[in-house]
């Protein structure tokens, strides 16, 4: 998160996805653009900041939008407002607020849009082994419906009027970011993060997976390196028997120990997404999930 007053914070995770297979098919006369494949699966989408170019990753639970802060001098922004965050790496970290900025992505045009300038250069080496010069936050998701085909490669913006295919979910704000209901093994509903841009395991908050005892009750548990912003992090790693959304359960699901302390209970990412067609309505405060299979 990154915070400049009371209510204002930006929630980064790093992203992930899934093999390629027939992309859904797109609405009469709506345009559809590709996701790209990056290393790691990680979700990139063509991009213009100020009317200039850029692959941008994908991040569905990134409050704002974040620009490098070597890229931005090429942008000529003003200096903005001085802020401090905490991502989903071991640190805190050192950003800029910039307002007026105009983000274009998915045949949007957005204006006036405030954004966050931060150093991307140890989070594009480790994610991606090249340099990360924008991550595109949710103001697309505010601005449009969007359909999201992860394993068709496909992104779009969809018709309002019509209804999605799938089960319906409400998306509830928590902490400046949209969460789903799930069911953890015999457990009862827990709200998850919502985020495409959670390229690695399902994460469990470290209250949450005390509280549940999933560190204590005889599973296996190993460690991994991962993090984003703010540097790389240990992991504790274990599996979750069951993880059901949307009515459809998987079994044998990693997870990992997520320790900020303002994390979710759950946060569920491509790896799990990956099993749906995806329609996306943050405006009307909820999403879509059909099963691929």
């Amino acid at each position: 998160m990154i915070h400049k007053s009371p209510g204002l914070a930006l929630a980064v995770m790093a992203l992930a996805l899934g093999a390629p297979s027939n992309a859904w098919p797109a609405e009469p006369g709506r345009a559809t653009h590709t996701l790209a494949i990056e290393r790691g699966s990680r979700l990139s989408v063509a991009a213009k900041i100020n009317g200039k170019p850029v692959n941008a990753l994908l991040d569905s639970a990134a409050e704002l939008t974040l620009i490098d802060s070597d890229w931005a001098r090429t942008l000529q922004l003003g200096q903005g407002e001085s802020a401090t965050g905490q991502g989903s790496g071991e640190a805190s970290f050192e950003a800029r607020l910039v307002e007026g900025v105009t983000i274009e992505a998915l045949g949007l045009q957005l204006t006036g849009q405030t954004i966050a300038i931060a150093n991307l250069s140890d989070v594009g080496r480790r994610l991606l082994h090249r340099r990360l010069d924008v991550i595109l936050g949710r103001e697309v998701f505010d601005a449009a419906r969007l359909s999201i085909d992860i394993e068709g490669r496909r992104i779009a913006v969809v018709d309002r009027q019509r209804e999605p295919r799938g089960v319906r979910l409400d998306l509830v704000t928590e902490h400046g970011i949209e969460t789903v209901p799930v069911r953890v093994e015999s457990g009862n509903p827990v709200r998850a993060t919502f985020d495409l841009g959670n390229g690695s395991q399902v994460l469990v908050g470290a209250a949450f997976a005390q509280r549940m005892g999933y560190l204590g009750d005889g599973r296996q548990v190993t460690t991994q390196r991962g993090g984003g912003l703010g540097g790389e992090t240990t992991r504790q790693v274990f599996r979750l028997r069951t993880l059901e959304v949307a009515g459809q359960t998987l079994a044998d699901v990693e997870a990992a120990i997520d320790p900020n302390p303002s994390a979710s209970d759950l946060n569920i990412g491509v790896s799990v997404l990956r099993h749906f067609r995806i329609t996306t309505d943050y405006a009307q405060h909820a999403v879509w999930l059909e099963p691929r299979n």
